[in-house]
């Protein structure tokens, strides 16, 4: 999946392949505990050893959907917010959905690594780079939340060299790599108490057993 070939595919973004999309609570970062419609895209190649949601990665094996049904979906189910995640979902244009989000005054939020070229109008955007695939530049300053994945020691210091670039007002959070949480939860509370700019994002939703 190259990143100059994906942004053209599936009619410019009137067509996503949609891997799941469900009513739930969020579960990690800044909007934590909120209620949030999840729109999940299936393609990914930063390729994270630990990603929880690898059935995503293959976009040929999720349906494509007109980005209408998915608007119908959110609004069948009362929500008022609307994250979009995946997968990486910046590997296509985003611009024709968060037109009809904004038509449909649903608040947006984007959850992304960075490693494509930003699309779409967002209210808020978790960035949460990986070292395999670097973000864009000019997503760091777009930025509202840097959310960095602990799985080991040697993670603190890719997440300062990333919270280096992001802008004053970007809420920072190291989040512990949910299979390896006993072993990494006291480093990273050890690590918060002497670096205070830090918050600790915990994924709750997981600690509750919904989606």
């Amino acid at each position: 999946m190259g990143k100059k070939s994906q942004i053209d595919l599936y009619e410019g973004g009137r067509k996503l392949p949609l891997v799941e999309a469900f009513y739930t609570i969020q579960g990690e970062g800044q909007h934590s505990g909120k209620a949030a419609f999840f729109i999940r895209i299936g393609g990914c190649d930063v390729g994270c050893s630990w990603c929880d949601t690898k059935f995503s990665w293959n976009p040929e094996i999720h349906p494509l959907v007109e980005i209408e049904e998915i608007i119908e979906k959110i609004n069948e189910s009362g929500a008022d917010s609307v994250v979009v995640t995946g997968g990486e979902p910046l590997a296509y244009s985003l611009n024709k959905l968060c037109n009809l989000f904004r038509e449909n005054k649903l608040k947006t939020f984007l959850e992304t690594s960075g490693a494509y070229q930003l699309s779409g109008d967002w209210d808020w955007i978790c960035l949460s780079p990986k070292q395999s695939m670097p973000p864009e530049k000019r997503i760091f300053q777009e930025a509202d939340e840097l959310k960095m994945i602990v799985q080991t020691k040697s993670d603190f210091a890719w997440a300062e060299k990333n919270a280096a670039r992001v802008g004053k007002s970007c809420k920072l959070f190291l989040q512990p790599e949910w299979s390896q949480f006993e072993k990494v939860i006291p480093l990273v509370v050890d690590y918060v108490k002497s670096n205070p700019k830090w918050n600790i994002s915990l994924q709750v939703h997981k600690f509750m057993h919904i989606p």
